[in-house]
């Protein structure tokens, strides 16, 4: 039995990454799987696993470099309704781990939870930025985080609750496969409060990053105790390019890259910076992006 046999309608051959991914860079899947149930997620990551074939779970892309040669095995995306219902609970929200950051913060907001605006203009899915404990300086999303339903690499559904998760920065506990779902609690606080504090983060967060439009990823964690973009900026590598990828004047710890930019462009220009950082500085960095 071929792996695609009796799920042809949610598997491809040979999909094409890059316009999956914000820096829309990159070759294309040797399958890639959009499962509409929790049954067929299950059944794929059980075949991937006999016929031996790499899984990788497809978010938002906004974290994401593909290589141009493309990624082997099989990529999922859990863009599905299955995956990506928010819910209202008594005290927070209940939601897929397919479900866009951008709605489980809207949603808290305008029901008065407090703490997820101060995660807005950050990307991707929910799932993602549990994995990642994504946040700013004002707190991350596993603070508020109770349990998590996943799917571990042998295709079977857990439950994890508060005690059995761990968060650290831009760490978690949560490292199977898949982020089914997660359940927060919040603090109450009136919405109209909520919503001037995420506007006036936005229009901060706007004036120092690329716009919505560029294609453009966030490449180094910040060391402790100093931002990666100073560091760059110490060295004088603002604006450098390489190839049709440059940093951003805005911070040039963000890629942006242009037409006919390449994979390789990126990795060298990660390269170089990490390099000049660590010689003008003594500092090494840690790279945030994920290359496939």
């Amino acid at each position: 039995m071929g792996f695609a046999e009796g799920l042809e309608h949610v598997v491809r051959e040979n999909e094409p990454l890059a316009p999956y991914t914000r820096l829309r860079i990159g070759g294309p899947a040797e399958f890639f799987a959009e499962p509409t149930s929790v049954e067929e997620l299950a059944e794929l990551v059980r075949r991937a696993r006999s016929e031996d074939l790499p899984i990788r779970l497809l978010g938002g892309g906004t974290n994401l470099l593909v290589r141009d040669e493309g990624v082997p095995g099989v990529v999922i995306s859990l863009a599905a309704p299955a995956f990506c219902h928010l819910e209202t609970t008594a005290d927070g929200l209940r939601s897929g781990g397919g479900t866009k950051l951008t709605h489980l913060i809207a949603t808290a907001v305008r029901e008065g939870f407090a703490g997820p605006e101060q995660l807005v203009g950050i990307p991707g899915t929910v799932g993602g930025a549990l994995h990642a404990n994504s946040g700013t300086h004002g707190g991350d999303i596993g603070q508020w985080c109770r349990s998590a339903t996943v799917l571990t690499r042998g295709g079977e559904v857990v439950r994890r609750e508060a005690d059995d998760l761990s968060f650290s920065y831009r760490q978690s506990s949560l490292n199977e496969l898949v982020i089914l779902s997660a359940d927060f609690v919040f603090e109450r606080e009136p919405s109209e409060t909520l919503t001037r504090r995420m506007q006036k983060l936005w229009i901060v967060k706007q004036s120092r990053q690329p716009s919505v439009g560029e294609r453009s990823a966030y490449v180094f964690r910040d060391p402790v105790g100093v931002t990666a973009t100073s560091l760059i900026e110490q060295v004088g590598l603002k604006g450098t390019k390489v190839g049709a990828v440059e940093l951003c004047e805005r911070d040039p710890n963000f890629v942006v890259a242009n037409d006919r930019a390449t994979s390789s462009d990126v990795l060298r220009l990660i390269d170089l910076v990490r390099s000049r950082v660590e010689d003008g500085t003594g500092i090494e960095l840690t790279q945030n992006l994920q290359v496939w």
